[in-house]
């Protein structure tokens, strides 16, 4: 089964994880908050909905750009073919 990973277009440290594995995510939530090296606050969100598989970050770590956050399972239902 594939999932959607949630990447770091940043650099800086995890300042919260707004989400829990197993928990449910909505297009465009707050996932992570991320402090960058210029000790500016960036929200993390995506445009996906679906179940949290992972967390690969807490609160504290050190990330780069394109660092993989999380894992989600998409919800979305494909269209059956006849």
């Amino acid at each position: 089964m594939e999932h959607d990973f949630v990447v770091s277009t940043v650099s800086g440290k995890v300042e919260e994880v707004a989400i829990e594995v197993h928990s449910r995510i909505y297009e465009w939530e707050k996932l992570f908050t991320i402090r960058t090296v210029n000790g500016n606050l960036e929200t993390v969100s995506v445009g996906l909905s679906g179940e949290v598989v992972s967390i690969e970050v807490k609160t504290g770590d050190s990330i780069i750009p394109g660092m993989v956050l999380a894992f989600i399972k998409d919800d979305l239902i494909p269209t059956g073919c006849d």
